[in-house]
């Protein structure tokens, strides 16, 4: 039996990591990591800053690095296209945890919290199905969403209101029923100028956390085209982006 940590590790600045995480860390003998391209160097070199931060002096660890799959981009059916992704993700992971030692323990940082709008958990419970004797334990983290808020200082939610996380594929098909709130992620392609006429305030915010954060609120309406100029310059210049906003009916500038 294989013994596996998914520590979520929060998102993006080191010292988002809770009490629990970095305990967690120092359990750990062995740390997989996925290259996701040199233009995301600076994803692992934060990973690599949080390993030197936390675990405690004179422990030793293994880091095990292979090339994150990439999902194949523009295709008709979405769905297929994830499942797809998964697999090799899957071959990628049973490759990884093959290599831990008798008595070792493995683990995986997943940015932000493991259970928001990340695979591991369920590409993990697909190599136990497929037949690798394992067990593992998630550590939660703090969220973009919560990043997110807590940076442009509003709460998530309004009182008695309901909240949506969706994507921008999702905002593209219009606005959710019931709801006064919604955030958006893995957004692509700037969704929310198909909701510009809904009378919105949007919360966007891009490497938050981090050194290259960018942050910017204000009516939809006034703000849409800066966000998407921005956010353009953003990813030209970094090679990626990372950003989540929250649309809010009724809300006020920040």
């Amino acid at each position: 039996m294989k013994d596996i940590l998914i520590i979520g590790i929060g998102a993006g600045d080191p010292d988002y990591l809770t009490t629990q995480a970095t305990k967690a860390l120092n359990r750990a003998d062995v740390f997989f990591i996925l290259d996701k391209g040199e233009a995301k160097d600076k994803l692992i070199a934060l990973r690599r800053l949080i390993l030197d931060r936390y675990i405690e002096p004179g422990r030793n660890y293994r880091i095990l690095e292979a090339t994150n799959p990439e999902r194949e981009r523009d295709v008709a059916d979405y769905n297929a296209s994830i499942d797809s992704l998964n697999r090799d993700k899957q071959a990628v992971f049973e490759q990884l945890i093959s290599q831990l030692q008798d008595g070792e323990i493995g683990a995986f940082l997943v940015w932000g919290d493991p259970s928001l709008y990340d695979s591991t958990i369920r590409i993990l419970d697909g190599v136990i199905e497929g037949g690798m004797p394992l067990d593992y334990e998630v550590i939660p983290g703090i969220t973009s969403v919560q990043a997110l808020t807590a940076r442009h200082r509003i709460p998530l939610n309004q009182i008695g209101r309901a909240v949506q996380i969706t994507t921008g594929r999702r905002l593209r098909e219009g606005w959710p029923e019931g709801v006064d709130s919604v955030v958006v992620m893995l957004d692509a392609q700037d969704s929310f100028r198909h909701v510009i006429n809904e009378d919105l305030h949007i919360y966007w915010g891009a490497y938050v956390g981090t050194p290259d954060e960018i942050l910017i609120a204000g009516k939809l309406a006034d703000v849409a085209e800066h966000i998407a100029e921005t956010r353009a310059a953003a990813r030209e210049a970094n090679g990626w982006i990372m950003d989540s906003y929250l649309l809010r009916r009724g809300g006020r500038e920040a």
